[in-house]
């Protein structure tokens, strides 16, 4: 079974039915010679006690799909590269809300790169196989979705533009959704206006219709019968009870400001919940249950205090940014430092400069090529309050700290100004919201304190929405709480002159255009005033 559409310059070929027959979905999407394969299994019923929902996604390159055999003394891939790990998250992010609430059956998504045409990047079609796999195999999702690349050359936006393209191009956007929302966003641009950003993910959503048609034609003559999949109803009564014994409670803990006070106080009152209402008896409910209740209030707690336009849980207004304090030349020894605080997140940032021997080469399947610009995020458990394993980064640390490495390349002087190698570590020595966003700001000033000629000062802000309804609220410089509870995560980077990374994660339907205007301008009224702070700081 095959479904072909032109996607910008490309033809983009879906074909099921052939190959890995035994997977609960299997595609094998083809752009212009780069073929990928998209398997998708789900267990048939979830583990008992579960209470999260396990989704695994595995993009994994095959050094053969380029002509080539793995250099070194193992002639086997081995861990997973920081692309790999990239497009993972890529995959996972906009399909992870699809899935319905209260589906707690494992779902594995692999997608593998088997032929590759160095001009065309694999995480477009390993998105669009994902897509098309989970669509056709049965599992309840809200799919299918599209995804699309978007570059902007010479005043114009290009649909999946080749990497040769790219290298004019002033945006590399990735943009994915549904046929009526866009989910998620990620890009990095050369100091580029909110207009021309909310554009380009207009025009992504628009052209990506395409591939979700093909998809849909492709489940009408190839999909599995849908699995008879319910989620379990809600006991009302047993939602009574929860009000009636901590809501008075919970709602008093919600005005607590400080996170480490305020979070020992939830978790006590949930503990007591939990504690009265799981007696063991026959019928009594069990902790699980009573957990995601106890969620579900927390949630309504928060956000129906912030759209009835009382102050949110630290005291601030919507649009108000969290008190910031930032000191460069921290560090003795180091060649640049710096340490930005911003309410309870903090970052200690560290710039060291090496020559061209110490820039990193990267062995990609595309070809080996040397990158002069690091940065590295790490977040120890220390940083919330909390004990926990140190060692590896893990995917999260990965995506940030690439996110931060995005919202500062275009800042940096050309190579035959500085021909120096840069590295920046941002160590995360608080968190309570938004520490990519500290790294933007803290990798800054580090490298403007170890002597960097940067073409402007960058700063980063995260945004938050809830929304109910017709009613929505734009948060400026959410909290953890806020972004654990909200409905989107918008992380916005730039200089004076605009932005420089956008990354969006969207977890409901129908974002409109305004809302993410409205969203863009409040950001940039935030980024102009940290910039402000951090040129008094730096002058």
């Amino acid at each position: 079974m095959k479904k072909t559409f032109a996607y910008g310059d490309h033809q983009v070929t879906i074909e099921t039915g052939e190959v890995a027959r035994q997977a609960g979905g299997a595609v094998v999407v083809s752009m212009e010679e780069t073929v990928v394969l998209v398997t998708v299994v789900g267990a048939k019923s979830a583990k008992p006690g579960q209470d999260f929902f396990p989704l695994t996604v595995d993009y994994q390159e095959k050094v053969y799909a380029a002509g080539r055999i793995p250099g070194g003394f193992f002639k086997r891939e081995g861990r997973p590269s920081e692309k790999e790990t990239l497009t993972s998250r890529l995959i996972d992010r906009p399909i992870r809300p699809l899935f319905p609430e209260g589906f707690y059956n494992e779902v594995q998504v692999v997608a593998t790169v088997v032929s590759l045409n160095p001009e065309v990047d694999s995480d477009i079609p390993a998105m669009i196989g994902a897509s098309a796999a989970l669509a056709i195999s049965g599992i309840p999702f809200a799919g299918p979705i599209g995804a699309a690349r978007v570059g902007y050359i010479n005043g114009q936006y290009v649909l999946c533009p080749t990497l040769s393209q790219l290298k004019d191009s002033q945006l590399d956007l990735v943009v994915a959704g549904t046929e009526a929302a866009v989910l998620m966003v990620e890009s990095e641009a050369d100091q580029l206006s909110e207009e021309v950003m909310l554009g380009a993910v207009v025009f992504g959503h628009t052209e990506m219709q395409k591939a979700i048609n093909a998809i849909n034609e492709l489940v009408e003559e190839a999909g599995k019968p849908e699995w008879e999949w319910q989620a379990p109803a809600k006991d009302e009564a047993l939602v009574a009870r929860l009000k009636d014994l901590v809501g008075a409670k919970l709602e008093e803990a919600y005005s607590i400001t400080s996170k480490q006070t305020r979070s020992q106080t939830v978790k006590a009152i949930a503990a007591e919940a939990v504690a009265a209402l799981c007696t063991g008896e026959e019928g009594a409910p069990d902790a699980n249950t009573v957990g995601n209740l106890f969620f579900e209030m927390e949630a309504a707690i928060v956000r129906g205090r912030i759209l009835s336009g009382q102050p949110r849980i630290d005291g601030r207004d919507t649009r108000t940014v969290r008190p910031i304090t930032m000191r460069s030349g921290v560090l003795p020894r180091t060649h640049g430092s710096a340490l930005f605080t911003r309410g309870e997140t903090q970052a200690l940032a560290v710039a060291t400069l090496g020559t061209n021997r110490d820039e990193q080469i990267i062995d990609a399947l595309a070809g080996e090529y040397r990158d002069r610009f690091m940065l590295h995020y790490n977040m120890p458990p220390y940083a919330t309050g909390e004990c926990g394993r140190v060692g590896t980064p893990k995917r999260r640390e990965i995506g940030h700290g690439r996110l931060a490495k995005r919202a500062l390349l275009a800042v940096l002087p050309a190579p035959e100004d500085f021909s120096y190698s840069m590295r920046v570590v941002s160590e995360i020595t608080e968190s309570n919201g938004s520490s990519s966003m500290a790294s933007v700001c803290g990798g800054c000033l580090a490298l403007l304190d170890a002597g960097v000629p940067l073409k402007a000062h960058v700063a980063g802000i995260a945004m938050g929405l809830i929304k109910d309804g017709n009613r929505f609220a734009v948060l400026t410089d959410i909290l953890g709480d806020e972004d654990h509870l909200g409905d989107m995560d918008f992380k916005v980077a730039g200089s004076t002159a605009g932005i420089t990374a956008l990354q969006m994660d969207i977890k409901i339907q129908g974002i409109t255009k305004e809302i993410m205007q409205v969203a863009l301008a409040q950001a940039k009224e935030a980024r102009l005033h940290i910039l402000g702070l951090m040129q008094e700081s730096t002058a």
